[in-house]
């Protein structure tokens, strides 16, 4: 009879440990985006300018010989009022006259992200670094991103080689992700 109270003893105990916390092991970062995100939908935030942004380009994991993979985060800082992103960002890689566009990446499924001022949010490009000279890549030397719904772009220099095709330079083997929260 003794072992009962002891087991509802530490079952009460475990209930209540687990109602104190959020449940998900994570710092605030996930009540914060939840919060915004319902506010947004609520106040109806409008979509982000890339004007009102500052863009972060690499450290990139970047490609050291043709045929090898390489991974460039880029990193937005919201510099305006609330906005949404949704979506992926537009992405042209150019040298000289010719340029190509970086496609969506078609397995991942993009969310609406709520951006209050300060908050920030991240895409990868992911993409295969080509052989200098060979006709089916595209020596990149700047990389230009728009936001979603909106034809204003921002340029970058593009230093991690020259990128394959995926059968001619204006074909880039080269993904973008969908915008993801960064930071805490």
């Amino acid at each position: 009879m003794r072992a009962l109270p002891i087991a509802v003893t530490v079952l009460a105990a475990a209930l209540s440990l687990t109602s104190c916390g959020g449940g998900s092991g994570s710092t605030g970062t996930s009540g914060k985006s939840g919060d915004a995100s319902g506010s947004a939908k609520k106040a109806g935030a409008a979509a982000c300018a890339i004007g009102d942004t500052g863009i972060q380009v690499g450290p990139a994991n970047a490609a050291t010989a043709a045929g090898d993979t390489g991974n460039v985060p880029v990193t937005l800082t919201n510099k305006g009022a609330r906005c949404t992103l949704k979506g992926f960002p537009g992405l042209t890689v150019a040298a000289g006259g010719t340029s190509a566009a970086i496609p969506a990446d078609k397995s991942a499924a993009p969310e609406a992200l709520t951006l209050a001022k300060g908050d920030t949010a991240s895409f990868t490009i992911t993409y295969v670094r080509g052989a200098e000279g060979d006709a089916k890549t595209l020596a990149a030397k700047t990389l230009k991103i728009a936001l979603p719904g909106a034809a204003t772009t921002q340029s970058f220099p593009w230093s991690y080689g020259p990128v394959a095709g995926k059968g001619s330079a204006s074909e880039p083997n080269a993904s973008v992700t969908p915008f993801q929260p960064a930071g805490d």
